[in-house]
């Protein structure tokens, strides 16, 4: 590629004209992405449906991922090869918030401990059966209840062994694998073009409910409307089994909605997600499970459109894509970045500082040269 001479232009020009040329590769590249990913997810939606129909038979607590011809909510790309299915479970109905603070001292066999559990921080929360107006007698067995509490690895533990069960009942067993050294339910996937990992995670939808420790938006703020608001909290939002005792909040459905929506001004805040989005997986952090994922992006971008709220400001995309690395540069560089909802919870907090760093450098390199990554 012949570049025009360097003396002849302004550094605010020469950064422009590169930009425009970054922009016209990474839309190409976005294209084949989305064709390629598209193919991937048709074929790990199907080994979904499959592996979760056969568990739901073998236990009522958990429902079918159904397939879908479109979009699916229950599959969540990460990265290109690591995704995140959620599994809903069933016989948990009217959801309301603990109002009672309590003591626990169990652990995870049962026994006594001399001193409490730690209370959850950010994202996380106990769970109890008795905060559901309706709850199968199943949710009180002790597989999955010690002392009213519904524990998210004793879950896991019994869901575990109902996806090593369904990959041999489906004769699944040359196409799916258990991972096994991981607390977590993960299995892999070998699909046309590649393997794929995918982390099955049993899920309690909460719908119409808004919690408590997800203050949004703060008084005073642009975007999104507050119409636009109502509606994404009407979607409510889910508990995830990620860890030992505590429960994980999750908004996928309402940070997609907003996603949907992001251009209905005509900007280009898609257009430069889906550019940030490639250059992380070619340039700044490439890998099977890299340490900065979509969902890091993604709370990137919803920062700066908050920050960022008039449809000016996102009228030209080399001004707004740099302004999302510059964003990104300082979260990662600070191995800080909050939870777009939950704020007092920082996402990259157990993230390898290490990798971190890694990969502030190449943000750094590029923001002081925006043709990294051309050809």
């Amino acid at each position: 590629m012949i570049y025009p001479l360097r003396d002849h232009l302004s550094s605010s020009t020469w950064t422009l004209w590169k930009m425009q040329n970054l922009d016209s590769l990474q839309m190409f590249k976005v294209d084949l992405r989305r064709q390629q990913i598209s193919q991937i997810v048709e074929e790990v939606q199907r080994v979904v449906h499959h592996l979760t129909t056969e568990i739901s038979l073998q236990d009522l607590r958990f429902q079918a991922v159904p397939y879908s011809d479109t979009y699916n909510g229950n599959i969540k790309v990460l990265a290109p090869s690591q995704f995140l299915v959620t599994v809903p479970v069933k016989g948990l109905v009217g959801y309301r918030e603990a109002r009672e603070q309590r003591w626990r001292y169990y652990t995870l066999r049962g026994t006594r401990l001399p001193c409490p559990l730690q209370d959850p921080e950010g994202l996380r929360q106990w769970l109890e059966a008795e905060q559901f107006m309706k709850s199968q007698w199943q949710w009180h067995e002790a597989d999955v209840n010690i002392e009213g509490d519904i524990v998210p690895a004793k879950v896991l533990q019994v869901f575990r062994k109902l996806v090593e069960n369904a990959i041999g009942t489906c004769h699944l067993s040359g196409k799916v694998s258990m991972l096994t050294q991981l607390s977590a339910v993960w299995v892999a996937v070998e699909t046309s073009t590649c393997q794929v990992e995918l982390e099955l995670v049993p899920t309690v939808e909460i719908p119409t409910v808004w919690p408590e420790k997800a203050r949004w938006p703060p008084c005073l703020k642009r975007w999104p409307s507050r119409q636009r608001v109502e509606c994404i909290k009407s979607f409510g939002f889910a508990l995830l089994a990620c860890s030992n005792y505590h429960w994980q909040q999750s908004f996928l459905q309402a940070e997609q909605v907003l996603l949907n929506q992001l251009d209905e001004d005509g900007g280009c805040r898609r257009k430069c997600f889906q550019a940030l989005r490639q250059m992380k997986e070619d340039v700044w952090c490439p890998g099977r499970r890299p340490v900065v994922t979509s969902h890091h992006l993604q709370t990137v971008l919803f920062w700066t459109c908050e920050k960022y709220p008039h449809p000016k400001e996102w009228q030209v995309f080399s001004k707004a894509f740099l302004r999302l690395v510059r964003k990104l540069h300082k979260c990662v560089s600070q191995h800080f970045l909050k939870h777009y909802f939950v704020r007092k919870s920082n996402l990259l907090q157990h993230a390898s500082s290490g990798e971190l760093d890694t990969v502030a450098q190449k943000l750094a390199l590029f923001l002081k040269n925006p043709q990294i990554g051309l050809p």
